[in-house]
C-alpha cells in the first residue's frame, strides 16, 4: 500500500470547502478517477493506493488546485475534471502556472483570465498576430475573450475604435417578421456582444463610447466600402459568412488594427446551396505569415459541464451519421 500526506494548513476554512467540494463531490470524483482512497482531516488530508502512480497522481492534483486556489476565488468540479485531464494527458505543470494572467476587470471588478491551456493558447496567438482565428464550439470562450482583449487594447490606447459585427443569418427564424426597422430587426443578433460589453465597460461608460463612436456594434453588411484604421475588429459567428463576405471583411484591415475572427464550424445557419467562408478561409490563409488559427475543443468549455456532454453526444451522433451515410 502506497501512500502519501497533502497539507492543508495554508487554506482557511473557505478555501478549504472550495478544496473538498459541496458534500465532498471533488474528494469523490478524485478518488474514483485514480482508484485512491482520501482521508481528509482539518489540516491535511491522506492518500492512499495499491499503485503508487495512482497516489502520485492524485497527490500531483491536489497541490494544482491548491496553486489555483491562490489565484482564483474559487475552484468548481469543472476544473477539478480539467486539471484531472490534464494529468492524465502527461502535462504535469500546474495549470496556475499558465493562467495567472489576469486580461482585464469587469466593471464589478471580477478578474478575466484564461480558464484552459486552449484558451491561454489563444490569448497568446491574438497577441503574436494581426489576425487571428479563434474556431470551437459552444462554451469554449472564444467571443468573451475576444472581447476582453479588446476592451483591454482600448483601455491601453492601442486602438482608437472598437468594432464588433456579425451576419445577421436567420438561424430558424424569419427576420423579416420581427418588428421595427433595420437596425431594431438585427439588435437581437448583437446581443451577445452588447452583454459582454456591458459586463466588461458597464453600461454608462459603454453608453459614452459609443456617442463618440469609439465603439460600434453592427451587423457586416455595414462594413462594405470601409476601412478601419487602429481598431481592433472581432467578427463573430463567422460561419455564418459566405466566401463573398469573409474577403470583404478582411480586407477591411487599416493600418494599427487587428481583426479576430470566431466561429464554430459545426453550427452553419447558411442555406445548404451556401459554403461557409469560414471554411474556406482557414484553408486559404492557414500559412499566411501574420494570421494565427486557435482550435478550442470540447475541454476548453468553460460553461455549464452539461454543455460539454451535449456538445459530445452531437458530435458522436453526426460522427455515426456520416459512418451510415458513407
Amino acid at each position: 500500500m502506497f501512500n502519501k500526506t497533502v497539507d492543508l494548513s495554508m487554506l482557511n476554512s473557505d478555501k478549504y470547502s472550495m478544496l473538498v467540494g459541496k458534500l465532498d463531490e471533488n474528494i469523490n470524483y478524485i478518488q474514483d478517477k485514480f482508484d485512491v482512497r482520501i482521508k481528509v482531516a482539518s489540516d491535511s488530508l491522506v492518500i492512499d493506493s495499491e499503485k503508487e502512480e495512482n497516489v502520485y497522481k492524485a497527490q500531483l492534483l491536489f497541490d494544482n488546485l491548491i496553486k489555483l486556489l491562490k489565484i482564483q476565488k474559487n475552484i468548481e468540479l469543472k476544473d477539478v475534471k480539467y486539471s484531472a485531464y490534464l494529468i492524465n494527458s502527461g502535462r504535469t505543470e500546474p495549470i496556475a502556472d499558465y493562467i495567472n494572467e489576469t486580461i482585464l476587470y469587469s466593471s464589478m471588478g471580477k478578474p478575466i483570465r484564461a480558464k484552459t491551456l486552449g484558451q491561454k493558447k489563444y490569448i497568446d496567438t491574438i497577441k503574436e498576430n494581426d489576425v487571428s482565428f479563434g474556431i470551437g464550439p459552444a462554451g469554449t470562450g472564444k467571443t468573451y475573450l475576444a472581447m476582453a482583449m479588446a476592451v483591454r487594447a482600448f483601455k491601453n490606447k492601442e486602438v482608437n475604435r472598437i468594432v464588433l459585427t456579425r451576419p445577421a443569418v436567420e438561424a430558424g427564424e424569419n427576420l423579416g417578421f420581427l418588428p421595427g426597422d433595420l437596425q431594431m430587426k438585427v439588435d437581437p443578433y448583437l446581443r451577445p456582444l452588447y452583454d459582454a460589453l456591458f459586463e466588461m465597460l458597464g453600461h454608462d461608460n459603454y453608453d459614452k463610447y459609443v456617442e463618440k463612436n469609439q465603439i460600434e456594434v453592427a451587423p457586416l453588411a455595414y462594413m462594405r466600402g470601409r476601412t478601419l484604421d487602429s481598431s481592433f475588429v472581432i467578427l463573430d459567428e463567422a460561419q455564418n459568412t459566405t466566401n463573398e463576405q469573409m474577403k470583404m471583411f478582411l480586407t477591411r484591415l487599416g493600418y494599427g488594427s487587428k481583426a479576430i475572427i470566431t466561429g464554430d464550424i459545426t453550427q452553419t445557419d447558411l442555406p445548404r446551396a451556401k459554403k461557409s467562408g469560414l471554411r474556406t478561409v482557414l484553408k486559404i490563409l492557414k500559412d499566411v505569415r501574420g494570421i494565427g488559427i486557435v482550435y478550442l475543443a470540447n475541454n476548453d468549455i468553460v460553461r455549464h459541464p452539461l454543455v460539454q456532454r451535449i456538445i459530445t453526444a452531437y458530435d458522436k451522433y453526426e460522427e455515426d451519421l456520416d459512418k451510415k451515410e458513407d
